[in-house]
């Protein structure tokens, strides 16, 4: 009979092991994220995948903030992160530090998820909008391009936080370290 493994027996990385360990060359964007849950579940999302980095802008919340923390379990503290007021910064930033920029978002001429390859020795970065209203159309006008995730049922959208978490799953199992 199956036994779920304890703590230990998962083997996972300390916080100074996991910031020291190679990570996988893409960075999440989070522009505009309202809720401090979904934030939260960025830095988790971004721990487990060995996401480079984190980039907030706007209005989204920084930590340290007990509702982040609340959803985060310590990954607010692991992943590294940077604060830009206007994703204009951000999007100089980012072409400077040598990302290919993606936005998360449907749109017309958007990559099918399932078709996007990542390409070795380039480095992306995903960014996620506002929970209402998407990605903002500064990142979207200057991008790489739009990747969507395809659905196939009545809503048109997914929450961020499993919409980060896919893309994530989809970068990694594509790539190699």
């Amino acid at each position: 009979m199956p036994q779920k493994l304890s703590l230990d027996e998962l083997n996972r990385l300390d916080v100074t092991s996991f910031k020291q360990v190679e990570k996988f060359p893409f960075v999440f964007v989070l522009d505009d994220i309202r809720s401090m849950n979904n934030i939260g579940s960025a830095f988790r999302t971004a721990d487990s995948f060995r996401c480079t980095h984190v980039y907030l802008c706007g209005i989204t919340a920084k930590p340290p903030h007990r509702e982040i923390s609340k959803t985060a379990l310590g990954a607010d503290e692991s992943v590294n992160w940077s604060y830009f007021e206007s994703p204009e910064k951000c999007f100089d930033h980012l072409v400077e530090s040598g990302y290919e920029v993606y936005c998360i978002e449907q749109v017309d001429q958007s990559i099918p998820l399932q078709e996007f390859v990542p390409l070795d020795g380039k480095k992306y970065a995903f960014v996620f909008g506002n929970e209402v209203f998407g990605v903002n159309d500064v990142w979207i006008n200057q991008s790489k391009g739009s990747i969507e995730i395809p659905q196939f049922g009545t809503k048109h959208s997914l929450n961020v936080s499993v919409t980060m978490g896919i893309v994530a799953w989809d970068f990694v199992s594509k790539s190699v370290l």
